[in-house]
């Protein structure tokens, strides 16, 4: 996981904003009606908001799983 000081600093991943159904805007308590990649001086980081990278698929074959 990246520091804290390396999360790229936007609204849809702000505390303080929650993102409309559709996801194309965030309503923020400070400034309102804001776009989810924009960002303000209230960022507050939440990391419940972040999407996690998933894993690249790894194959395996049968002959691995034999003892």
């Amino acid at each position: 996981m990246k520091p804290h000081t390396e999360i790229t600093k936007k609204c849809a991943l702000c505390e303080i904003g929650r993102v409309s159904a559709d996801g194309k805007s965030v309503f923020c308590e400070k400034k309102g009606v804001m776009e989810p990649d924009e960002k303000c001086g209230h960022f507050r980081y939440d990391p419940l908001k972040r999407e996690p990278k998933l894993p690249k698929k790894q194959s395996f074959s049968a002959d691995e799983f034999e003892l």
